[in-house]
């Protein structure tokens, strides 16, 4: 089963208290005896018991910072965070709660990273290559030794397949950054892919690779030098084009297949618990049907699994949809959650995302706002997301008797492209345990 654990929010001094739970997917949700959530002592015969009822810090506000396809990055020299942007835009955080705009989308940014507003003139290969470039897409930000190196891409328009990623460097973590190198360039050849959205990670073993991708081609997998950060296999996109190289050998391991909406964004980590590793990607239209999706394999270059056992590199349209379009009543409407990067900290998943909002029946609005939300993973390893933005709370326990109340409940579609709003449900937990859907017990 998925199920994802029950957050509970205070509301004003009468402790009146508005429930939440979300449901992933179609799954049931299952409560026991003690629901994992509050600060607890140790009883005489050692089961934790709640202390006092715990109540979640209010939700933090996170319309502080805009950030549009946020790409995290820590700081080993200050440990705070920095999520970096499409567009330039750079904001930081030191608890992952609240967030500081350190640089806004366009000149203000362009001048932080680059030191100066014309960008062309620190890419001057990169903008002849891609030709009428419009700005630089969803770069990421890593530090191999003590440079600091921001792998950064371009197109030459919004929906274009003509494009490239590459790398400069700089001694500090918000720049400014030169030297550009190129690391993967596409021409819009038919069976390409569109070479933009970088991420980095290392495996297990302490290899590294840059996951990259969107619309059309699909996801692909390159392995890298850790001592230098280039290209392992050292090909170059002249090689490629002067016909030295076959498609594949260029461009790398096709890890999701592309279509004609395609996905976008991946993201790479591993969990040692689970002993996974979890490939996240963002699927269809930022105004409309934006949604999360996730597969996993053991292995770093896959083959990625859904929760099906489809290879997602085989067949378009695989998946676990994790988020999608939803509001709880009373509450504002939350779209678009995607385009995600993870961060692992002190035993807690993290997922921090861009989000819009509601406008009107099943508008959405064109923000780009930094949403933190929690992760966890169900008893068969596969993760769901909690619906309220993270708020540094820790895991603890609830009794039933306590646990018992009115919620308000999300059950997601499991058709990706829903571009509806699935507004919540009320439940009771009755402290006999019964889960009641107005008076009918649910199954």
């Amino acid at each position: 089963m998925l199920y994802n654990k029950i957050s509970i929010n205070q509301q004003g001094d009468n402790m009146k208290r508005n429930k939440i739970a979300t449901i992933a997917l179609a799954s049931m949700l299952a409560v026991s005896a003690c629901i994992g959530l509050t600060a607890c002592k140790e009883n005489k015969s050692n089961s934790k018991l709640p202390e006092y009822p715990f109540w979640l810090p209010e939700e933090p506000a996170t319309q502080n910072a805009s950030v549009h396809d946020p790409s995290v990055f820590q700081d080993p020299a200050d440990g705070k965070f920095y999520a970096f942007g499409s567009h330039f835009a750079v904001a930081s955080s030191t608890d992952l709660i609240s967030w500081r705009q350190v640089a806004s989308e366009g000149a203000q940014g362009q001048q932080l990273l680059y030191g100066t507003t014309n960008w062309r003139s620190v890419l001057p290969l990169s903008d002849a290559l891609v030709g009428g470039s419009q700005n630089t897409w969803a770069p990421d930000v890593e530090k191999i030794g003590d440079t600091y190196y921001m792998y950064y891409s371009l197109t030459s328009g919004f929906g274009s397949g003509r494009s490239v990623i590459g790398r400069v460097s700089s001694d500090s973590v918000t720049g400014p950054y030169s030297n550009e190198e190129i690391i993967v360039y596409s021409s819009e050849k038919a069976g390409e892919p569109n070479a933009i959205d970088p991420e980095l990670f290392y495996d297990e073993s302490g290899r590294l690779w840059m996951v990259y991708g969107s619309f059309y081609g699909g996801i692909f997998l390159i392995e890298l030098d850790p001592a230098t950060g280039l290209r392992k296999d050292g090909r170059t996109y002249r090689d490629y084009q002067a016909g030295k190289y076959t498609l594949n050998e260029y461009f790398g391991k096709m890890l999701w297949k592309g279509g004609g909406g395609g996905v976008e964004g991946p993201f790479i980590f591993y969990d040692e618990t689970q002993g996974y590793y979890y490939l996240m990607v963002s699927d269809g239209d930022l105004s409309s049907n934006y949604n999360m999706l996730v597969a996993r394999s053991e292995n770093p270059d896959g083959p990625y699994t859904d929760i099906r056992g489809n290879d997602v590199a085989a067949n378009i349209g695989g998946g676990n949809k994790l988020a999608g379009n939803y509001q709880f009543a009373g509450d504002q409407g939350y779209a678009a959650i995607g385009h995600n990067s993870v961060v692992q900290l002190d035993g807690k998943t993290l997922v921090v995302a861009h989000t819009r909002y509601r406008s009107g029946p099943d508008g959405v609005s064109g923000n780009h706002n930094l949403r933190v939300l929690e992760m966890y993973f169900n008893e068969d390893g596969w993760p769901v997301l909690s619906p309220n933005a993270y708020a540094g709370e820790e895991p603890g326990l609830v009794t039933q008797a306590e646990a018992a109340g009115d919620y308000q409940v999300v059950v997601h579609t499991t058709k990706r492209n829903d571009a509806t709003f699935v507004d919540s449900v009320p439940y009771t937990f009755s402290e006999d345990g019964k889960i009641l859907s107005g008076t009918a017990e649910a199954g």
